[in-house]
């Protein structure tokens, strides 16, 4: 299983935010539990740029954009990913 960054920093912005509690430090927790991490390249950038605008959120674009160039599977409940060639499961 892998993580994105722009995963890691919704989390902590929602955290920020005080909109989100966690008990851990999640990166830590992410770590120990094994995870991939994820970065973003300018290719998933320039992906995320071309995608039909179906979904405006930048944070879901870039998802959507590194689950199509590295053949991955979003966790998500989000019916907005349906108009793309993405795979899903829900969370």
């Amino acid at each position: 299983m892998a993580i994105s960054a722009v995963s890691i920093w919704e989390i902590e912005i929602k955290l920020a935010s005080g909109k989100l509690k966690i008990e851990v430090e999640l990166l830590d927790e992410v770590i120990r539990v094994g995870y991939s991490l994820l970065a973003i390249v300018p290719q998933h950038g320039i992906a995320a740029a071309r995608l039909p605008l179906h979904h405006r959120d930048p944070f879901d674009r870039m998802l959507i954009a590194q689950a199509q160039l590295e053949g991955l599977t979003i966790v998500t409940r989000d019916p907005r990913f349906a108009p793309y060639s993405v795979a899903t499961m829900p969370a």
